[in-house]
């Protein structure tokens, strides 16, 4: 079964191949015979109701610094697309949900992976809180007297902003930490965000696990563990990658969790892990998949597009 496959990223000749989980989905949707055409979000348009991309045929390989080729630039309605993969990177501000809602428009007709609706609905720091059991203690709030509460009860804390990503704007604040009102008035001042105060966990220091679902099952991880002095294990702010085990608590997890992402359309994700406990659920970019391979782990990028190809089957 050849499709027509659309990939809405950002440029493509940004990339760092060795870690992009979109060129990896890329190359594993091209060695399956599927017609491969890529355009960036500012290149959509809404035209009465119906939307289009000024978009490109892309071939890729796997060679560092001549990655890809581009077709010339045509015109494309999305709904003449078999699939779409909504791979942006956030931040998730007013753009990326615009077009979100452009990509609703084609939902009866072309299968939006991850769902668009879904995506705009569940904020990774947002889904998460369905599942309080699952979680540290969590606070999310704009409210001053709150955060101080909270901060007064689990002493060790971690601030960070509601839609921030990638290890941005995350602060440990320890119980003599005398910087805490000075953050709050810089998140405050900042942005019209809420603020997320969660409690440290010192399971940290062994390692931020992600966790990879398809379909809602657990499937491949990868541990990230941070830098001596820094609390953010994030790949591309210090923290060091290694193979991790999916263990009985990640499938406890993905039991849970599983059934709401299916039913939602999501049917590729990453969850955050630190010991134990559910930090985040990723939906909107999820990565990690070429790392997990590198490190002699799973090909999760074949197993996204058997779901993504047994998903369009049987809307056809």
């Amino acid at each position: 079964m050849s499709l027509r496959v659309a990939i809405q990223m950002d440029p493509i000749s940004r990339i760092d191949i060795a870690g992009d989980t979109s060129f990896a989905l890329a190359l594993e949707a091209q060695s399956r015979g599927h017609d491969l055409f890529y355009y960036e979000p500012d290149q959509l348009a809404m035209i009465n109701g119906r939307v289009r991309a000024r978009a490109q045929s892309v071939r890729v390989q796997d060679i560092l610094g001549d990655h890809f080729s581009l077709g010339v630039p045509e015109v494309h309605w999305l709904d003449d697309f078999d699939v779409i993969l909504l791979r942006q990177d956030p931040p998730f501000d007013m753009h990326y949900i615009t077009t979100t809602h452009f990509l609703d428009t084609v939902a009866a007709k072309t299968l939006v992976v991850n769902n668009a609706s879904a995506v705009r609905n569940a904020p990774e720091k947002l889904l998460v809180t369905r599942f309080p059991h699952l979680m540290p203690p969590t606070l999310i709030t704009r409210d001053v007297k709150e955060l101080r509460d909270f901060r007064r009860e689990h002493k060790d804390v971690i601030l960070k902003p509601l839609y921030g990503n990638g290890g941005a704007g995350i602060f440990r604040v320890r119980p003599d930490d005398e910087n805490f009102n000075s953050l709050l008035e810089m998140f405050l001042k900042t942005s019209r965000e809420q603020v997320i105060a969660q409690a440290y966990m010192p399971a940290v220091r062994d390692g931020d696990k992600r966790v990879i679902l398809v379909e809602g099952e657990a499937v491949g991880a990868l541990n990230r563990v941070p830098a001596a002095g820094d609390a953010r294990s994030n790949v591309h702010v210090g923290g060091r990658p290694e193979l991790a085990e999916v263990t009985p608590r990640d499938h406890e997890i993905a039991a849970e969790i599983g059934p709401l992402l299916r039913e939602m359309g999501l049917i590729f994700a990453g969850i955050d892990v630190i010991g134990g406990l559910l930090t985040e659920i990723n939906v909107t970019s999820p990565t990690c998949i070429r790392e997990i391979k590198n490190f002699g782990g799973p090909d999760i990028g074949g197993l996204i597009w058997d779901a993504i190809e047994a998903r369009r089957a049987a809307v056809v």
